[in-house]
């Protein structure tokens, strides 16, 4: 798989998403009170945070910028250009999701002024500040603030060593649980993949160690979408990638994808049990693959001599994908309205 390959998962992800942007609709429950938000308001965050990260890291000219800059749009309409964010914290003053999802929108620069006086002003209780949330939510909420302008209630330094990624556990621990929470550490750390530094030396290091096997055991069981997360990590490091883990892994993952660019959440037809391919059985991880395929992309082509000349390591990818040679050894939320928020 080179670069140009990779990239070509994240263009058939998204066709697949701008194909289905109507599934991703809010609808007349998404202010209700017992409406489940992991139906209406989840997707459309997600949706609108891979949209700004691949806006980030693609040519402002190309196709791929092009398509999530009009599903941006799309997600930014479904709320009413920010108007629904303000009847949320009127309905539910101290849930934490609303501002999750509103900071991806604020990040581009899409901002309603009255919900961020009125977020600003809840945020400044101490009902606020004492949430009780896991350690990986909590790093949410702080980046949310940060990225809406809002002063951070806490420090990401401080909050860091609670998470299950920052007590650098032992390897052996982790599972399917500890992963998704483990990568949105680093997304929040990362802001999405924009600043690499953000992940502190022993972490990353720790990451650099452990994500390949990790990568390999959740391929190895085709779960794609945890995979598509970990690929994300890989490509929101600090340092260059590691050219074979990703050939490998990005080889395996295109497998896993329909002609139609959608990627199944987890399974195959290995057993004779075909994946599922609806929308709630593949909208998240179709998202994720390209969210991940573009991350990839981009530190494949940044890692390089003068800005599109082809590294020794991408001229390694590239020769390995041509002769096959082997280079590597080898989920829903249930937060219903109680402050919890949305993030996986």
């Amino acid at each position: 798989m080179t670069a140009r390959d990779v990239q070509g998962v994240a263009e058939a992800a998204l066709t697949w998403v701008s194909a289905h942007r109507g599934e991703f609709e809010l609808g007349d429950d998404a202010l209700a009170e017992h409406a489940n938000v992991n139906f209406t308001w989840k997707p459309l965050g997600e949706l609108a945070q891979v949209c700004v990260s691949i806006r980030r890291h693609t040519d402002p000219v190309g196709p791929l910028h092009e398509a999530a800059s009009d599903l941006l749009a799309f997600a930014w309409r479904q709320t009413g250009q920010g108007a629904l964010f303000l009847e949320l914290q009127r309905l539910e003053p101290f849930a934490t999701y609303p501002l999750e999802i509103y900071a991806a929108f604020a990040s581009a620069g899409l901002r309603h002024d009255d919900y961020e006086r009125a977020v600003a002003t809840v945020a400044r209780t101490r009902g606020w500040r004492m949430t009780e949330q896991e350690p990986n939510r909590r790093l949410s909420v702080l980046n949310s603030e940060r990225r809406s302008g809002i002063p951070q209630h806490d420090a990401m330094s401080r909050a860091l060593p609670r998470t299950w990624l920052g007590g650098l556990p032992e390897p052996w621990t982790f599972e399917r649980a500890a992963g998704y929470t483990l990568t949105h550490v680093v997304f929040h750390l990362t802001d999405w993949g924009l600043t690499p530094g953000g992940v502190p030396p022993e972490v990353a290091g720790y990451l650099s160690q452990w994500l390949p096997p990790w990568l390999d055991t959740c391929l190895e069981d085709e779960q794609w979408d945890l995979s598509c997360e970990l690929l994300a990590v890989a490509g929101s490091l600090p340092g260059p990638p590691d050219i074979p883990v990703l050939r490998e892994a990005w080889t395996k993952l295109a497998s896993a994808q329909d002609t139609s660019g959608a990627v199944p959440e987890t399974g195959s037809v290995r057993d004779g049990h075909p994946p599922a391919y609806d929308f709630v059985g593949c909208y998240h991880s179709t998202l994720m693959a390209a969210f991940a395929a573009v991350l990839t992309a981009h530190r494949l082509r940044t890692d390089s001599d003068d800005g599109g000349v082809p590294t020794e390591k991408v001229r390694v990818l590239e020769h390995a994908a041509r002769s096959g040679r082997p280079t590597h050894p080898g989920h829903a939320v249930q937060p219903g309205h109680d402050g919890q928020g949305v993030s996986r």
